[in-house]
């Protein structure tokens, strides 16, 4: 990722750390204001439910009791009967005895006009018929609602259902089951508030919630523009919040900008001061015991005697194009630090670790070519490992690997096996030897449930005649499984830690001394690349 790439990214990520946070403030106080809103309508639905099913059941209790007088209909009794009902009852305005469809006497007396009974537009669950609305002439003409049982009819100001106090943009509709609308606040919608009583999810940006029961449905409305005229208070609580936040991310997004591209700056003058050094990890073969070699693991020592870690700087190395460069001043330091302990035993060998960008350029077998040349180094001395990562071009891979067999390196595929298409590298590329990853070495004499994959990496590495290094031994148990499996070699902690030059030559002197002989020169077999390094 070049230099121009990261600024394009970090002002991207900024403008997102920039507004997210205060966007976010906005939904927020959005969302608790539309929450609080929805409470407040939900409430309000309650309410009118309940006080709906009072006024029900005083209705009710009304028409019970009418139906239970004794004295003769329409009598001066009768009618004072009627009248003590509606004055003890208060959700009732009037009591009327109907007899052949007409109304004969109420709590008010006889009618001096033709009253007809009002048909009934829905029966409850109780058996109380109601109709929605009418205006009885005996009091007034008011707007009202009728209960009917038997011979009687009860009235009710169905305002009584939505004495409520609301703000006037909510709205308040009674029904009586899901479609007649017996009392309104705030005159609303009717088609709609029987549409959202059935269920149904308006198009309308509106607010609302529905109270209801087997007899009544109450739902309670508010248009949704509102929650912006609510929005003050929350946002004067939420917004320095979010600006706050704001803030801290744009400045952990311009810290890590800076971070990054001050590591990049300053990879790039390590690369040109030489500020990287080479540790040697032994490599010992498992049959003698002895050391056959090492890997070279690259470290960078800043200015300041600071060390920094590989996987810090390599993958930001191979991302900016720098890689090759470091690879060409490992392969530099090694075989120079190492050229008189390597032409006094040829059959010692150091390994090389090859980036993806090496393998695709091949830029360093010529380089290396040279270098061993000026060096009386033998280019069989000089191992080339690759991970799958560079095996991703198989044909520009193929033609490096091919090149590197021809000049007298071998090839060995790295942390076999922690990739996706292992097997199919080391069927289709020219390899030498395979590298079993620590992390199957580490499985050995476990019961986990991929212990078994260790002996078949090994099986196959057999079936194709290639050399085995097992990487990060650290038991001997695993050393002593992987020498009665014909695992060639191995590397760990077991043996060694990575060493500077000066100690990783000691330690293989040695081991040298103590075993009392150097591996035996064979050839592979036939089609193979020769090696020089098999017991």
């Amino acid at each position: 990722m070049g230099r121009s790439r990261i600024i394009t990214i970090a002002s991207c990520l900024a403008i997102l750390a920039g507004a997210l946070p205060i966007l976010a403030t906005f939904y927020m106080s959005w969302s608790l204001v539309e929450t609080r809103r929805l409470t407040q309508l939900s409430d309000l639905a309650g309410y009118a439910l309940a006080r709906t099913r009072a006024t029900f059941a005083d209705a009710t209790n009304a028409l019970e009791q009418a139906k239970q007088l004794k004295e003769p209909a329409c009598s001066p009794a009768h009618v004072e009967a009627l009248r003590r009902i509606v004055v003890n009852t208060r959700s009732v305005e009037d009591v009327g005895y109907f007899d052949n469809g007409a109304l004969q006497c109420s709590s008010w007396g006889k009618p001096a006009i033709s009253v007809a009974r009002s048909p009934v537009d829905i029966t409850m669950s109780n058996g109380i018929g109601v109709t929605a609305s009418l205006r009885p002439a005996i009091s007034g003409g008011t707007p009202q609602m009728g209960f009917h049982a038997g011979a009687y009819v009860a009235l009710t100001n169905p305002a009584r259902f939505v004495d409520i106090p609301a703000d006037k943009d909510t709205k308040l509709a009674v029904m009586a089951g899901t479609t007649e609308v017996v009392g309104t606040l705030h005159d609303p919608d009717r088609q709609l508030v029987r549409k959202l009583a059935g269920g149904t999810t308006p198009a309308d940006p509106i607010l609302h919630d529905t109270a209801q029961d087997r007899d009544w449905t109450v739902v309670a409305t508010a248009p949704k523009v509102n929650v912006f005229r609510d929005l003050g208070d929350d946002l004067k609580m939420l917004l320095p919040v979010g600006a706050a936040t704001s803030l801290l991310m744009v400045g952990l997004v311009a810290w890590l900008s800076r971070r990054r591209l001050s590591l990049l700056g300053e990879l790039t003058t390590a690369i040109r001061r030489r500020e990287f050094i080479v540790h040697y990890q032994p490599i010992i073969e498992l049959k003698s015991g002895i050391c056959v070699g090492a890997e070279t693991l690259v470290r960078w020592r800043r200015s300041n005697g600071e060390t920094v870690r590989p996987d810090i700087f390599i993958p930001l190395a191979e991302e900016n194009g720098l890689i090759e460069a470091i690879t060409q001043q490992v392969v530099e330091m090694a075989v120079t630090e190492l050229k008189d302990t390597l032409a006094a035993d040829r059959s010692l060998h150091i390994a090389i670790n090859l980036a993806a960008d090496d393998i695709r350029s091949g830029h360093v077998l010529p380089f290396m070519a040279r270098l061993l040349e000026a060096n009386d180094v033998h280019p069989q001395q000089l191992w080339l490992e690759a991970t799958e990562r560079g095996f991703m071009n198989a044909a520009q891979a193929r033609t490096t690997l091919e090149k590197a067999r021809q000049a007298g390196h071998s090839v060995a595929i790295d942390d076999f096996g922690t990739g996706y298409s292992s097997l199919q590298y080391l069927q289709n590329l020219p390899l030498d030897a395979l590298k079993i990853d620590k992390s199957f070495v580490d499985i050995i004499g476990t019961d986990a449930a991929t212990s078994a994959i260790t002996p078949h990496i090994i099986d196959i590495a057999k079936t194709l005649d290639l050399f085995i290094v097992a990487e990060g031994v650290e038991r001997q148990e695993q050393a002593d499984y992987l020498a009665q499996r014909g695992v060639h070699y191995a590397q760990g902690w077991l043996f060694s830690r990575p060493l500077p030059k000066a100690e990783f030559i000691e330690f293989y002197r040695n081991r040298q001394q103590a075993k009392g002989s150097a591996p035996e020169v064979i050839q592979r077999p036939e089609g193979r690349h020769p090696s020089i390094h098999a017991g």
